[in-house]
């Protein structure tokens, strides 16, 4: 639980319509239940998601690869700004040092990564050897 509240980056893995995988690096928050990330709205994962709601989430950051969290689950894409709002605060807790060191504020990244997603886990796998 600590790495999935304390790590900064996840690779989301979604599926694109024609059935090729696609990944992406992405922030995110993990509130012990479930994963929040933000988007650009018309990014390739979001289009994918619209398709097909199954992710898998990875997470490494040792350097001999062996404490890998993987997480099986299903994507939701909040709308409205329905995320948003709610997780700002955690999120620019998280991450306010590096929005900063970008130039940015919280405010100015929520709106270029309006798009909310919910991931709820289904699955955590072990280690794979």
């Amino acid at each position: 639980d600590e790495r999935l509240r304390s790590n900064t980056m996840i690779w989301i893995n979604t599926v694109r319509p024609d059935g090729r995988p696609h990944s992406a690096a992405v922030w995110f928050l993990w509130d012990g239940s479930k994963f929040f990330i933000f988007s650009m709205p018309n990014t390739q994962k979001v289009r994918n998601l619209r398709q097909n709601t199954n992710v898998v989430l990875a997470l490494d950051d040792t350097k001999n690869g062996d404490d890998v969290i993987q997480v099986e689950g299903k994507a939701e894409l909040l709308e409205n700004n329905s995320g948003l709002s709610a997780t700002l605060p955690a999120f620019a807790a998280k991450y306010g040092q590096m929005i900063k060191s970008m130039g940015w504020t919280p405010e100015a990244m929520a709106a270029d990564y309006s798009q909310a997603i919910r991931i709820t886990p289904t699955k955590f796998l072990a280690p794979v050897e």
